[in-house]
């Protein structure tokens, strides 16, 4: 497939997990990909693979919660590829613990680099779609959004994407401009991985305790996810926008 041919995208987290499956899905057909991260050396290896495997990629090195380095890096992408089509709001940490024991930087590092970070790259490269008419954007949301024990950051943040993508729609949709939100269950990712070491158990044993309560009974690949986001990034989903659309197994 082609549906990317001659289209600019952006990746924010783009070094690892979601994030890297969705540049080498989008590349895959056909986009030039800046995968975005804030560890330069890992975007770049992203890129390499890319370019590897024959399509095209730059790597960029970027704190997605500092305006002044999202505005640096949509320049740098501008200067490199002359437009942006695509822009995936991927980045994210979490900072998991209860209510009672949550320490006020965590819960602002998590909102700031779960949602603020999607407002300054949205902010950034809204002006180049607006101008061109034309532009596909898609935020990661979460299941968490719905509300998890341990998770009151990261699920206030993802609830937040929600409400950002919403809005925007309704902001830039005149211009053409989509804007819609993933929000998967859960993923075999490093993340997960971590969140299973945080509970006492291991990414294996973690995985299979989720995937007995999910009706597909297996957890998702980050693939799955990047072949949902390319859908809403693509023409094909032309009359989509301000959704949010949960890819969790059919998890209730």
């Amino acid at each position: 497939m082609s549906r990317f041919a001659d289209r600019i995208a952006v990746v924010t987290g783009g070094a690892q997990g979601i994030g890297a499956a969705t540049a080498h899905r989008l590349a895959g057909e056909g986009a030039a990909v800046a995968v975005v991260d804030l560890d330069a050396a890992r975007s770049q290896a992203v890129a390499d693979e890319i370019v590897a495997a024959g399509g095209r990629a730059v790597g960029i090195g970027c704190d997605v919660t500092d305006a002044d380095a999202v505005a640096a890096m949509s320049t740098r992408v501008l200067e490199t590829y002359g437009a942006v089509h695509v822009l995936v709001n991927n980045a994210g940490i979490t900072r998991d613990n209860l209510l009672f024991k949550m320490p006020r930087a965590d819960w602002d590092a998590v909102l700031t680099t779960n949602l603020t970070s999607m407002f300054l790259c949205c902010q950034a490269v809204q002006e180049h779609m607006v101008a061109a008419r034309y532009g596909r954007i898609v935020n990661l949301s979460s299941r968490s959004a719905l509300g998890n024990r341990g998770q009151v950051n990261y699920a206030a943040a993802k609830a937040g994407v929600q409400g950002l993508t919403a809005t925007l729609a309704i902001e830039l949709g005149p211009f053409n401009v989509t804007v819609n939100a993933v929000a998967p269950g859960y993923v075999a990712t490093a993340m997960t991985a971590a969140t299973a070491q945080r509970v006492g158990s291991n990414p294996e044993e973690h995985q299979r305790m989720v995937a007995e309560h999910t009706p597909l009974r297996r957890v998702a690949q980050p693939a799955e996810i990047a072949s949902v986001i390319a859908f809403l990034a693509s023409d094909d989903a032309s009359y989509v926008t301000g959704q949010t659309l949960y890819v969790n197994g059919g998890a209730r």
